[in-house]
């Protein structure tokens, strides 16, 4: 049989289903706020929304399992009591808020390259336009100057934090409840 000893043995199927939850939540919020902000129409914002989570997801969870067997023991057991028995270490609690902090600018950075890629590789400005209507030529410069005028980096901050912002209030509700 093949062995791959960088794959996990046990896979965090709660956790999956939380982040599964997570996206349920954090996708419309964020949709909502690229319609509003960016003025996007509704079906455009809500497909740019689920790119920016879905992919920022799967590199968090690619990051992750790639960095938990390289962790020392101690980290690794309050890592593994966090997610499998929702216990948290004492001892690990000022490195948790740390690490909270890091994710959540590290997926904001994913978040807005994502958007900032599938803008420009999505966006038709290249196609050839009907003859009734006025050629327009987009330079490089142009396209970059009017992507910069939409506040992509502004309304993606202000989509993150609100999506965690969420996140953070049902996980207090979960763990209240439980």
């Amino acid at each position: 049989m093949l062995d791959f000893p960088l794959l996990p043995k046990v896979l965090p199927l709660g956790a999956i289903l939380f982040n599964f939850l997570f996206l349920l939540i954090s996708i419309p919020l964020e949709a909502y706020i690229l319609n509003s902000i960016i003025k996007f129409d509704k079906k455009t914002s809500s497909f740019y929304a689920i790119c920016m989570n879905l992919f920022s997801s799967v590199i968090g969870w690619a990051i992750f399992f790639l960095i938990e067997p390289l962790l020392p023991i101690r980290l690794r057991s309050g890592l593994i009591n966090l997610i499998f028995f929702n216990k948290i270490s004492p001892t690990l609690f000022n490195l948790m808020i740390l690490i909270a902090f890091i994710v959540f600018f590290g997926t904001f950075l994913v978040k807005s390259l994502v958007l900032r890629v599938a803008l420009i590789s999505l966006t038709d400005f290249w196609q050839k336009q009907p003859d009734s209507a006025p050629q327009k030529f987009y330079s490089r410069r142009d396209f970059k100057r009017k992507l910069q005028t939409k506040n992509i980096f502004t309304s993606v901050l202000i989509a993150n934090a609100l999506s965690y912002t969420a996140v953070v209030i049902v996980l207090f509700l979960i763990l209240r409840i439980v």
